[in-house]
């Protein structure tokens, strides 16, 4: 590897990991709040230390993950599995808005269905080009599974 591809390479990371601390950050802009601490949770409702520390790895997981991709071929090269990546990516950011912003679990709900069938189609995409980055982006989608049933819990717990 030459300096020249050695630092495009490094600039890619950086630029992977923006982009998904960027959605994480849109999130952030939305807290839990007092309105979530007043809805009515079930017991199996993971505690609020537990989210940062989640996210934060998974996060970093996806950057990674989409920065494997995008060395092999470049925006030109892997555009359906990019494509496919900033979608879900785009809907990752959406959740906290409906969720934490406009108090609407079950339009949350329905957009976390449609996130979960994102990241399967990206990992599906993945998988084809680097298996490996298929893998890294596992543990995102089986959170977001349970964050989808969560998310439907307590929409159901609070009408």
């Amino acid at each position: 590897m030459t300096r020249r591809t050695g630092w495009r390479s490094a600039a890619g990371l950086g630029g992977w990991l923006l982009a998904c601390f960027g959605a994480a950050t849109l999130g952030g802009l939305f807290p839990p709040g007092a309105w979530y601490a007043g809805l009515h949770k079930p017991a199996w409702n993971p505690p609020g230390w537990v989210f940062a520390p989640v996210w934060t790895t998974l996060y970093t997981m996806m950057a990674v993950a989409a920065w494997l991709v995008w060395r092999d071929g470049g925006w030109a090269g892997r555009r359906r599995p990019l494509g496919w990546f900033v979608v879900q990516l785009s809907l990752n950011a959406l959740w906290s808005p409906l969720f934490f912003g406009l108090h609407r679990p079950g339009l949350a709900f329905a957009e976390i269905l449609a996130l979960a069938g994102a990241i399967a189609l990206t990992i599906r995409e993945f998988a084809r080009w680097r298996p490996v980055a298929a893998w890294l982006l596992a543990p995102y989608l089986a959170w977001v599974s349970f964050a989808s049933f969560l998310n439907f819990t307590l929409w159901r717990l609070n009408p």
